[in-house]
């Protein structure tokens, strides 16, 4: 089975690079500095013309998974947003105090993206126990979890996602994110049995406009979806679908 590779975007410049690079799906955010916020119903509208399937994340604000009415309801929102636009599906999450799955919340999600594809994001890492968690995802019918095996990075976390896509068997999709780069995906991959990936697949940029970085409107290093970095990782990746199991 071919591994696929989903390169999270921020940008038209973002996007652009991802499918001239390889990339197989692309989950669409904005704010990628601080783990992606949901794109504007312009990128929505833009992404839609993409040749490859386009996932929307729906996170109304930086911060935690915990959400009250007003977030549930933009998020709602932003799910109708996504399905108007003629994406391909949606990126979502949600938390409990305790920082177990929000299942009811999620539950109400899920039926509002019905028809659209569904990926549960990384509030997955913050769950107490994740093999309920797993249970849980499997109950509500997403299609994969975005995981980085509870630790920061998936590198760090392999081992767990390994018994994930054990445990998870042919139910749901195990895909490893975070720290995911040129330098780890062929370890990942080969060590936990997964058959998708998600990278960002950026590269720092230093600013030179010193008049716009004290103005705030950019940072004096951004980071930028690079091409050649797209490219890199799937022909990583295609290396391995190429070794025999």
């Amino acid at each position: 089975m071919p591994v696929l590779l989903e390169v999270c975007v921020d940008s038209p410049e973002g996007m652009a690079a991802a499918i001239a690079g390889g990339a197989d799906r692309i989950e669409l955010c904005a704010a990628l500095d601080v783990g992606g916020l949901t794109a504007s119903p312009g990128m929505m509208a833009l992404a839609a013309k993409a040749p490859i399937p386009v996932y929307a994340i729906i996170r109304p604000r930086a911060g935690n998974f915990i959400y009250d009415a007003d977030n549930e309801a933009a998020m709602s929102a932003d799910i109708d947003a996504a399905r108007a636009a003629g994406l391909a599906g949606v990126v979502i999450g949600a938390s409990r105090p305790d920082m177990r799955l929000d299942r009811p919340m999620l539950g109400r999600l899920m039926k509002k993206a019905g028809g659209l594809g569904v990926t549960l994001h990384r509030a997955f890492d913050l769950v107490p126990d994740p093999f309920e968690a797993l249970e849980q995802a499997v109950d509500l019918g997403v299609e994969r979890i975005l995981t980085s095996g509870l630790k920061v990075t998936g590198p760090e976390g392999a081992d767990l996602i390994r018994q994930l896509v054990e445990r998870a068997g042919e139910r749901v999709s195990i895909m490893p994110g975070g720290g995911i780069n040129l330098s780890t995906v062929e370890q990942v991959v080969r060590g936990t049995g997964v058959h998708e990936v998600h990278s960002s697949c950026r590269r720092p940029v230093e600013s030179r406009d010193e008049r716009s970085i004290a103005f705030g409107f950019e940072a004096a290093v951004s980071h930028v979806t690079d091409r050649g970095i797209v490219c890199g990782m799937r022909s990583l990746l295609d290396g391995i679908d190429a070794v025999p199991a």
